[in-house]
């Protein structure tokens, strides 16, 4: 007889009281957590020398190397939680599906999907697709203590892009084109995405992960009425993956000030938002049954530091309306960053966030 699954993560009791766990389920927190997407990686000289001589796929699927390289920022920075080190392709990867990573590009998939003979690719993911994951969130965990861990996976829209179009695109073309010419084959080829998805992030949180992001880069490219009926049923599919354990849901996208209602009711608790829309009107098209995640702009982190305390402080304030707020990027970190400024940002938040 196979194992019983637990139904709550192994270190749910470990991390429930940490700020970022209570800020994402609305309730009174310490300080304003911070963390930062993407700072996991390419700003940090240690990353960049741990990685030298690796290829990108490689090092997602080293579970020593993504121990490490996910551990570093939390070292440096000071930061709330730590995000899981991987990228949105590593399970299409591991269930055999032709890509790589290409410096300077982005994911390149071999054989990209357009016709229904090209679903073949993608078959159920299962957690024996990827035991270097599992081992990972395990090491990272047992370093980790009460400080969370966020488990990541890529929306099914974002991902669908990919495989649609074979690489990154700035206009979606053939995404789009099958969208609407052939919508039987696209909600067939995103059905299957958002299993991969879903069942990734469950992988991650029954290993110990205390939170998960469903990313979806590219769901800005859509109007509010092609979100609702081609994308958001499949991110509701993916996130319901993990509805029953002990974990919040963060669901981001890029370019979504209009779609941000929409994404809280796909099924999460927290709602990112990126710096196109200021944080005081997410709050009030959210209203009180989301905590929110954001929003600094990024070029930011390259301005004078009297410039960018005021906006870290004002978005702090900002975030005092909501009924929980986690401090973050309104979308990753540059690589070309000074590390010491992210520091600086997250002892910033810490110090004008603090509660008497």
């Amino acid at each position: 007889m196979p194992t019983p699954v637990p139904t709550t993560a192994p270190t749910a009791s470990a991390t429930r009281s940490s700020d970022l766990v209570r800020a994402a389920r609305r309730e009174p927190v310490d300080r304003t957590p911070v963390w930062f997407m993407r700072q996991a990686g390419r700003s940090l000289p240690e990353y960049r020398a741990i990685r030298e001589g690796i290829p990108m796929l490689e090092s997602c699927m080293r579970p020593d190397l993504v121990t490490e390289i996910t551990l570093q920022p939390v070292r440096r920075h000071g930061v709330d939680a730590a995000i899981f080190f991987s990228d949105i392709v590593v399970p299409l990867k591991a269930i055999g599906v032709d890509l790589d990573i290409v410096p300077g590009v982005g994911p390149v998939v071999a054989h990209p999907i357009r016709e229904w003979s090209d679903l073949d690719q993608l078959v159920p993911l299962t957690p024996e697709h990827v035991p270097f994951i599992t081992e990972a969130v395990r090491l990272l965990v047992a370093e980790l203590g009460a400080t969370p861990l966020i488990g990541f996976a890529g929306a099914p829209f974002t991902l669908a892009s990919y495989l649609v179009e074979g690489g990154p695109s700035k206009n979606h073309v053939r995404t789009k084109a099958l969208m609407h010419g052939d919508p039987e084959l696209w909600d067939a080829l995103c059905a299957r995405l958002a299993q991969i998805s879903g069942a990734f992030l469950r992988v991650q949180a029954e290993a110990g992960a205390s939170a998960v992001q469903l990313f979806d880069s590219w769901a800005g490219a859509l109007s509010k009425a092609d979100y609702t009926a081609r994308a958001m049923p499949h991110s509701a599919a993916a996130l319901a993956a993990v509805a029953d354990l002990d974990v919040p849901r963060i669901h981001f996208g890029v370019g979504t000030g209009e779609l941000l209602q929409l994404m809280g009711e796909a099924g999460a608790e927290v709602v990112g938002v990126d710096y196109r829309t200021s944080m005081t009107d997410a709050i009030d098209r959210l209203g009180p049954s989301y905590a929110v995640q954001g929003n600094l702009d990024p070029a930011l982190l390259f301005a004078p530091w009297e410039a960018l305390e005021r906006r870290v402080r004002e978005i702090v304030e900002e975030g005092r309306r909501a009924p929980g707020h986690i401090f973050n990027l309104g979308h990753g970190v540059l690589p070309e960053v000074d590390p010491d400024v992210l520091t600086r940002v997250t002892a910033l938040v810490h110090e004008c966030s603090s509660r008497p």
